[in-house]
């Protein structure tokens, strides 16, 4: 980590200067702040000190730079990790870097094109209509005179990346292993997950896919566009798309003006995005105003599919078994979809998860399915995994957060939107789908050829284990990590009983010797002398010894806290 050491020092003093210094101590780096000779007492100015936890860890994402942006759009998914409050400031951050010059991308994109930009375009703007953090956006025109828009990613982007996510893998175990306090909010495990999508995110060609994926998924619907993909101008660097034209999804107030229908706006929306969840298990994980155009005739295009979500069949299932269990009060069957989707790091008792969730659900006795807050229940419902530290796989805690972002953008479009009317009949329809007797006798296929691979590699893996254990090679491993720690001990406590006994025996034959011979010094028999000064060594080391264990049982208090 040597080649990183300037960066280290550059996300220390800005974690400093925005009030988390203790922090920066605890998991060790304020040693290289001190080395290199950076002050160390530094303090939040009255504005930043007035800001909630939230709010300044928003902040020391933007000032450390696009990769920590990114990092926080990816917490601002984790609604199984992280309250409401953090979600709502990681939702702020926006994805936006200065500009890069034209002249800077024109030998990367003429690369890409095959030709000068010129001569294969019939306008280009070489101002950039968006910038962010990988890529800029252009708008330019075919020959046809087809509106499109060019994404280019930013040249040299790889490397910088890249040395961000090692940097980012290495602060997390750093983290995790000397903050024990932390390990709820898994950041190893966030940390793969960044990884995943912003590899993800750099390649534009397999954004297209996506894009292309979700079209063919709404072929039937023409009232829900997505820009087409100009695929001979396309790759990993360059993507080149339909320019939508419409009105922005952040601009409410032209709506009116255009006379389109916000109640009808809202339902198509919601529609289509359960559509996408629901049905085809692939959706467009960032439903947000900033990804919508809405279009002449109450269409709606969406934009933007870098980050997508994937559900398989079961999963869909157990989505709608735990919002029905949810509004039908009936807890048992919530209680074991969560424990489920928890797996292996499943610690709560199920009783005390099933009895929060009883208290919790009672309060919606008697409300019909259709009138429930969805984005309530489920958020409440995150409340209550986060109290028994049960996690979320990804793949759900996408599902969750776009599920709320997408009620956010119904209610702002019409304040009387209701997602689970709009819900409703997803989840009766796959209920429905999973119990006809297609799917049980695909699912019973399935299983029985699972079951025969089982038996059909028996004889095989016990002649196997067989073999092994004749030769003698048969392990069992038993890893109790506490005996470990036990051990120690149990060896520092023989070291200092020995110790002790020691210098008693010491102690002893000096006064024996003393008594019995003549003086080497007044007073002092030689070999009396020379015990008397083996003890007090022995007595010296034997009390340091106990003064630095008391300092590492502190330590370690105090880390724990």
């Amino acid at each position: 980590m040597l080649h990183n050491v300037g960066r280290l020092n550059d996300i220390a003093v800005v974690l400093i200067r925005y009030g988390f210094g203790d922090l920066v101590r605890r998991i060790g780096m304020a040693g290289a702040l001190e080395r290199a000779g950076r002050a160390l007492h530094w303090q939040a100015p009255d504005e930043l000190a007035r800001l909630q936890p939230p709010a300044r860890v928003r902040r020391a994402l933007e000032e450390l730079g696009p990769s920590f942006v990114k990092l926080g759009q990816i917490l601002a998914t984790r609604v199984d990790l992280f309250e409401p409050a953090w979600i709502a400031e990681f939702s702020k951050l926006q994805d936006a870097s200065p500009t890069v010059p034209f002249s800077a991308l024109r030998a990367q994109l003429v690369e890409d094109l095959g030709d000068e930009p010129e001569n294969v375009f019939d306008e280009l703007a070489t101002e950039p209509l968006a910038s962010g953090s990988l890529a800029q956006v252009y708008t330019a025109r075919l020959r046809d005179g087809t509106p499109v828009v060019l994404k280019v990613r930013r040249p040299g982007i790889v490397p910088v990346v890249e040395a961000d996510l090692r940097l980012l893998a290495w602060l997390a175990d750093l983290v995790e292993s000397r903050l024990p306090e932390l390990h709820r909010y898994r950041l190893r495990e966030v940390v793969r997950q960044f990884r995943r999508s912003l590899t993800r995110e750099l390649d534009f060609a397999a954004e297209c896919r996506n894009a292309e994926r979700i079209a063919k998924n709404f072929a039937g619907h023409p009232d829900i566009i997505v820009p087409k993909v100009h695929w001979q101008w396309t790759n990993e660097r360059l993507n080149v798309q339909q320019r939508m034209t419409g009105i922005a999804g952040r601009n409410l107030a032209a709506l009116d003006e255009a006379g389109l229908d916000r109640k009808l706006l809202a339902r198509r929306g919601a529609t289509a995005v359960l559509k996408m969840m629901l049905e085809d298990g692939f959706f467009h994980a960032d439903p947000h105003p900033g990804n919508v155009f809405y279009l002449p005739g109450n269409r709606i295009s969406m934009i933007d599919f870098g980050m997508v979500g994937r559900l398989s069949e079961e999963r869909r299932f157990q989505v709608a078994m735990l919002m029905k269990g949810l509004a039908g009060q009936d807890s048992t069957t919530a209680t074991q979809v969560l424990l489920e989707w928890a797996g292996s790091a499943a610690e709560a008792d199920a009783a005390q998860l099933q009895a929060r969730l009883d208290e919790y659900i009672d309060q919606f006795h008697g409300i019909p399915l259709g009138e429930l807050d969805f984005a309530a229940l489920l958020t409440e419902a995150m409340a209550i995994l986060r109290e028994q530290q049960l996690p979320l796989p990804p793949d759900l805690a996408l599902l969750i957060k776009a599920f709320v972002t997408l009620e956010g953008l119904g209610r702002s479009l019409d304040p009387d939107f209701e997602m689970a009317a709009a819900a409703s009949p997803f989840l009766a329809r796959i209920a429905a789908e999973h119990y006809a007797p297609a799917a049980l006798a695909r699912r019973g296929r399935h299983n029985l050829l699972r079951l025969a691979n089982v038996l059909g590699a028996l004889p095989r893996d016990l002649e196997h284990f067989l073999r092994v254990a004749r030769r003698g090679k048969l392990k069992v491993d038993v890893n109790v990590s506490a005996l470990d720690r036990f051990g120690e001990q149990l060896d520092r406590a023989a070291s200092r009983l020995t110790v002790g006994i020691v210098v008693a025996a010491l102690i002893i034959g000096s006064s024996i010797v003393v008594a019995r011979q003549g003086d080497f010094l007044p007073g002092w028999p030689p070999l009396g002398l020379l015990a008397f000064v083996g003890a007090v060594v022995g007595g010296l080391w034997l009390l340091g010894s106990i003064l630095r264990s008391g300092r590492r049982r502190r330590e370690r208090s105090d880390a724990g806290n």
